[in-house]
């Protein structure tokens, strides 16, 4: 075999060894790059679901319900909506509570989301965020009312919250 012919099949050789390496090497970095930004991990998990909503008061029929949402994954989820077949027919939205400036009259204020960060819990309460309905008539403390809760990473989950009188939780 003369020398020509060696070179020429080391170089084939290489050229064939060095494509799976190149290969190798840029996976291996886009993999250590997305882990070093925190994407790598347990996936957003939704842990077991708490409700409650409030007893309307008196002849009012809108009221509010409120969850304790655990994410026990690493990565950030968002609850992008709420629903439930008990609603009336305006359905359910999210808001939150908001004051006006200088301590002057408090509102609730429609939003699209809330965000449950990794490994912590939303804790909707009435000073947070809140699911707002109209409850039907007939309602009474103690009743379940089913819920369906809808993430943006960890799709749809179920739950009922409990009726209680206003004050109580």
């Amino acid at each position: 075999m003369t020398r020509p012919d060696r070179r020429r099949r080391f170089r084939e050789a290489l050229r064939a060894v060095l494509a799976p390496v190149v290969a190798s090497a840029v996976a291996l970095a886009g993999l250590s790059a997305w882990a070093a930004t925190g994407n790598a991990g347990v996936p957003p998990r939704i842990g077991e679901v708490v409700g409650y909503v409030l007893l309307p008061y008196g002849e009012q029929r809108n009221t509010s319900a409120f969850f304790l949402i655990p994410n026990t994954g690493d990565v950030d989820d968002r609850l992008l909506s709420v629903t439930s077949p008990a609603a009336g027919e305006n359905g359910t939205r999210l808001g939150r509570h908001r004051a006006t400036a200088g301590g002057g009259a408090a509102y609730t204020e429609v939003v699209s989301s809330a965000a449950i960060p990794a490994r912590t819990s939303l804790d909707m309460d009435p000073h947070n965020v809140r699911v707002l309905l109209t409850a039907p008539n007939g309602w009474k403390p103690g009743d379940t009312v089913p819920f369906t809760l809808h993430f943006e990473h960890s799709g749809s989950v179920g739950t009922e919250a409990v009726v209680v009188r206003p004050g109580a939780r």
